[in-house]
């Protein structure tokens, strides 16, 4: 989002300057020369100098990547929607006075266009197919454009480019004058709130609502929508009605946040997306109501991107660095609000008093609540009821006299802050990857380790004895993964010589290690490793295996510089959230695996997963490879039955021959498994489509 949105404002910018600067006629020409330049670059795929991510600050390795694989294609692209608007308002067309209608349709575009590459494109085509095809879609969208471009230097033009006359337009720009600055600002905080919120409400219903395939693609397409919606000549949805629906929409969101857990995740997501959408909506809208003459056209797309880039760096890059929790969130909304209550208001002495006694009464509460001076305040329930009546009285307030609910507005935030500023957490880390959060069950007889919305390792508290801890979750003594490292264990003499694990979670399964034996953990996330191997949370490295290699990196990049043949046992443990790395379940990614692996080793892939079935996926690879594949679940119920943090688990196990798979091969719980109609994955091809709908069908 970062990326999409920066290079559309270097693409709106540079429109911005063509029409400014120089003639029409030199305008088509430019462009035309930068559309025809842009084929250098294809066809699309990654560049080779930016292959190995570093261990470190990821996110400017992936801008480097996109900027040097896709940047001047995609700038050329994105320039279109403005320059196009801009053309078309010097026609002599009867709707050439107000083009922004074109911004809709151009949006009409991305959000079809976002569902059918989930749809049709990807499950249907291989990458290389796809980037072929893009290109030849890309020559067919230059030679359009240029043609538009020739096509407008024949129509008769207008002196000057009309005003807009929409009715909803009560805004008049003089052709003469440039925009004010109040203007400008006005453009920059509407299209930055919406771009920052679209971030934020996906890190939060990923992270503390649930994680599923192709989540992150519903507030995006609404993104969209409401652009179209927004820039439409028929009003859908009145910016005065939304403006008195968003304080209470507001009060839905809190609501969810104060509930949590409780909620059941359907009346969540309903609830965040709705008021997502309603907010986003509304500051499109307003930007449209707001927008200027079509001489002014493509400044003001120049603002709407920098907005754009402004409200994707602070959600995208800045909040994770300065916020243990996704608090961008909640802050978002809070100026969603204020911008309702502020619309309209002229900044003079009176609005800023208000304000200023706003932030004084929000410092007031937050210190009376850190200090401890009141109990009511300091009570995770009450803070949620004064929450709820202060974002009703804003509501109230909002619908007679907007200025005076902006202190009860600073009032409810920092009630927010008090109620979100505890944790029940013991730590909580934000990284690149996520966050990775401590806590104890339900009951306090545990420890437990969770990221996103998934268990990643559990301990007792009260494990003391000079046994050391019990490997809990998927990893305990009776699973799958346990009996597949005693099976080669007892057959190469008791004790392998070393073993490798893709995936530290809380290093629990570590506690399975015999003395004799060298172990290495393979992790991209530093803030895991960080916290597992912190005896204050959790003792399985500490007591288990305090000698084990840490390798910090993206596992198939980290595992090639390993020696062929190096481990006798590896274990892939990345799929138990239901957002897998899909370059870890490739065919080639498996026999990077084997190369790895000793002549009668064992792989054994931890394929449990809520959503997808992957072990037909596996099944194809090794039907190729002629590879020998079991597959057993979870089957020790009675454990399970305890609640004792013992969870289901699936687990698929691949030798070189049966011969390797030792007690496995004649184990009536592991079982063959064929790959049916299912297609090996690739780095070349992946249908993740296909892996959702067999998973739904199998267990429905």
């Amino acid at each position: 989002m970062v990326f999409f949105q920066g290079v559309l404002l270097l693409a709106y910018t540079y429109a911005h300057l063509l029409m400014k600067f120089l003639s029409f006629q030199k305008a088509v020409f430019v462009h035309g020369c930068v559309l025809v330049f842009a084929f250098v670059y294809l066809p699309l795929g990654l560049s080779q100098s930016w292959i190995s991510p570093p261990n470190e600050h990821q996110e400017l390795w992936i801008l480097g990547l996109f900027a040097s694989s896709i940047g001047v294609p995609f700038f050329a692209v994105s320039a279109n929607a403005p320059l196009l608007q801009a053309w078309f308002a010097r026609s002599g067309h009867s709707h050439a006075e107000d083009p922004y209608f074109l911004y809709g349709a151009s949006n009409i575009g991305s959000f079809l266009s976002l569902f059918l590459y989930i749809l049709a494109i990807e499950p249907v085509f291989s990458l290389n197919t796809q980037s072929m095809l893009w290109s030849s879609g890309y020559l067919v969208l230059a030679v359009s454009i240029i043609g538009c471009g020739a096509l407008a230097l024949y129509f008769p033009m207008q002196a000057n480019p009309a005003r807009s006359r929409s009715s909803a337009h009560e805004t008049r720009w003089e052709m003469d004058k440039p925009l004010a600055w109040s203007s400008r600002l006005t453009f920059l905080g509407l299209s930055a709130i919406p771009s920052a919120l679209t971030i934020a409400i996906t890190a939060h219903i990923t992270v503390d609502i649930a994680s599923a395939p192709f989540l992150w693609v519903v507030p995006l397409a609404l993104f969209l929508l409401t652009f179209v919606l927004a820039f439409s000549t028929r009003q859908v949805v009145r910016v005065e009605f939304l403006a008195r629906l968003l304080p209470w929409v507001a009060i839905l969101i809190a609501s969810s946040l104060l509930m949590g857990a409780s909620l059941r995740v359907f009346a969540s997501l309903g609830f965040n997306l709705i008021g997502f959408f309603a907010a986003a909506l509304y500051c499109h809208a307003l930007l449209y109501k707001l927008r200027p003459g079509a001489n002014h056209l493509t400044e003001f797309y120049l603002w709407i991107s920098c907005g754009g880039v402004l409200g994707g760096l602070f959600s995208g890059l800045i909040a994770p660095q300065i916020f243990g929790w996704v608090a961008e969130y909640p802050l978002l909304w809070f100026l969603t609000v204020l911008v309702v209550l502020l619309q309209g208001q002229s900044f003079r002495a009176r609005t800023i008093l208000t304000i200023s006694s706003g932030v004084v009464l929000a410092f007031g509460i937050y210190q009376l609540g850190a200090l401890e001076l009141s109990s009511g305040l300091n009570d995770v329930a009450s803070r949620g009821y004064l929450l709820l009546f202060l974002l009703v009285s804003v509501a109230v307030l909002q619908m007679k006299a907007r200025l005076a609910a902006v202190p009860v507005l600073f009032a409810a935030a920092a009630v927010t802050a008090l109620q979100f500023g505890t944790y029940d957490e013991l730590v909580s880390h934000r990284s690149f990857f996520g966050i990775t959060k401590v806590r104890h069950s339900d009951d306090g007889a545990h420890r437990i380790m969770v990221h996103g919305t998934t268990v990643h390792g559990a301990m007792r508290v009260e494990d003391t004895d000079d046994a050391g801890p019990e490997a809990l979750t998927y990893y305990h003594e009776t699973g799958e993964m346990a009996a597949a490292l005693k099976s080669i264990q007892n057959r190469m003499g008791g004790h392998i010589n070393e073993g490798a694990i893709i995936g530290l979670g809380t290093g629990s399964f570590l506690c399975h290690r015999r003395p004799e034996e060298k172990w290495a953990v393979f992790e991209i996330d530093p803030s895991v490793i960080k916290v597992a191997s912190d005896p204050r949370y959790f003792q399985f490295v500490s007591d288990c295996a305090p000698d084990t290699r840490m390798v910090l990196g993206d596992a198939r990049q980290t595992l090639a510089r390993e020696p062929n043949g190096r481990f006798d046992y590896v274990l892939i443990d990345a799929f138990s959230s239901n957002a897998i790395p899909m370059h870890l379940l490739t065919r080639e990614a498996l026999q990077l695996y084997f190369s790895k692996i000793s002549e009668d080793g064992l792989l054994v892939m931890h394929i449990e997963n809520r959503k997808i079935e992957l072990a037909s996926v596996v099944a194809a690879i090794a039907e190729i490879e002629g590879w020998s594949l079991r597959v057993a679940k979870f089957k020790n119920n009675d454990r399970l039955a305890t609640k004792d943090h013992v969870y289901p688990t699936h687990v698929a196990v691949l030798a070189r021959a049966p011969e390797a798979l030792g007690d496995l091969a004649a184990d009536p719980d592991w079982k063959s498994v064929s790959s049916g109609d299912t297609s090996a994955w690739t780095d070349d091809y992946s249908n993740i489509l296909s892996a959702l709908f067999r998973k739904y069908w199998n267990t429905s």
